[in-house]
């Protein structure tokens, strides 16, 4: 894991944990979590079990080792922990683990992070999120019954953030859902002849390549696929004198919604991401259908057709806008009628970020609890 601070604070711990989770890939069906292991608690200054996140130890401890999970298949955040202790020679019994996540109860391609800490000698756990995975759920329990001391809640609200897409899946069994658009100041995304190349500029469009390499899975309906041919993958520019383009390390699901077929030359079925066409227009049934193949994180970068039938579910959970300045006075819209008569009825979300990307502007914004959702 290379040098890691000498001493922190269980908070400071927490919050070493939350930046190591981020060095974790964004897509997959796994959460990204980090782990730091503390040196046991002083005399007198041990965690009571279930303690509230406000009154723990503000006393800093040594740090003996630290891991984040690195993606399905790999060492949970929990073990590459305790391997990094074993490869420094420390021993860890009577030790903190804090960790982002709560410790899995779960067999699968690795074994129970809960049962791997039992085994080390742990003696307190602190993690920031409840586990609400329900084959991996129960780690707090069996740590617990093993007389293992468990406090819940530290900076839970930047585990929440942090884990925000693989939350909001896992709780409901449905794919998160980001919807993309790229309009003009107007409100267009197309002229009147059909054309859209290129209504944002380079750096907009480089941005969004970017996500779509941290997401697990784009969305197009037949009618987008027809008529631009997209290739649906996720590129990356190698900024060499000749500024080449090539695939990103990740390709997400390629995902055809429609019930047309797909042309036996169409640039989605090239070099990429797997190929899935689903034979629906309902949105419920696509987002099902991507629940039941751990998809945890959906682009949706369909048309206006596409883009209001995942308004009108009330499926979009962020809203991505490229805004151009560019002026095109008629044309096609990014969304078509969604049945608002009035403004009490409009869908609303939450503005969260606006960022300027070269010559255009970002607004990243989520569902509002205010007035109706979006």
């Amino acid at each position: 894991m290379g040098e890691h601070p000498s001493t922190l604070t269980i908070d400071a711990a927490m919050a070493r944990a939350l930046e190591l989770a981020g060095h974790g890939p964004a897509h997959g069906p796994n959460p990204r979590v980090g782990c730091v292991l503390l040196g046991p608690a002083p005399h007198g200054r041990a965690l009571p079990d279930g303690a509230a996140p406000d009154s723990l130890d503000p006393h800093p401890r040594p740090v003996l080792a630290e891991g984040y999970h690195q993606g399905a298949g790999t060492p949970h955040a929990e073990a590459a922990a305790l391997a990094d202790a074993r490869a420094r020679g420390v021993d860890v019994t009577g030790a903190t683990a804090v960790v982002t996540l709560e410790p899995c109860a779960h067999t699968g391609r690795t074994g129970p992070c809960a049962d791997a800490l039992v085994a080390a000698g742990i003696a307190e756990v602190v993690h920031a999120v409840d586990d609400p995975n329900p084959v991996a759920t129960g780690g707090a329990h069996r740590l617990r019954a093993a007389g293992v001391r468990v406090v819940r809640g530290l900076r839970a609200a930047e585990g929440e953030e942090l884990l925000r897409a693989w939350l909001t899946s896992v709780r409901r069994g449905t794919p998160y859902v980001t919807l993309k658009t790229a309009t003009t100041l107007d409100g267009y995304v197309a002229a009147e002849d059909g054309t859209s190349r290129w209504i944002t500029g380079p750096a907009a469009r480089e941005h969004a390549h970017r996500v779509r390499a941290e997401v697990d899975a784009i969305l197009v309906g037949t009618g987008t696929l027809l008529t631009d041919d997209p290739a649906l993958t996720a590129r990356v520019r190698t900024h060499d004198a000749a500024s080449a383009e090539s695939l990103a390390a990740h390709q997400p699901l390629r995902v055809v919604v429609g019930l047309r077929g797909i042309p036996p030359t169409a640039r989605v079925r090239g070099e990429g991401g797997e190929l899935l066409h689903l034979l629906t227009r309902d949105v419920g049934q696509v987002l099902e259908r991507l629940g039941e193949r751990e998809v945890r994180h959906v682009l949706v970068e369909g048309g206006p057709t596409l883009a209001t039938a995942f308004l009108a579910a009330g499926a979009v959970d962020e809203l991505h806008a490229y805004v151009a300045p560019v002026l095109l006075g008629s044309g096609r819209r990014a969304v078509d009628g969604l049945g608002v008569a009035t403004i009490a009825d409009a869908h609303r979300f939450r503005t969260v970020e606006v960022r300027r990307v070269g010559d255009d502007a970002l607004v990243v914004s989520r569902k509002s609890t205010e007035g109706r959702d979006g």
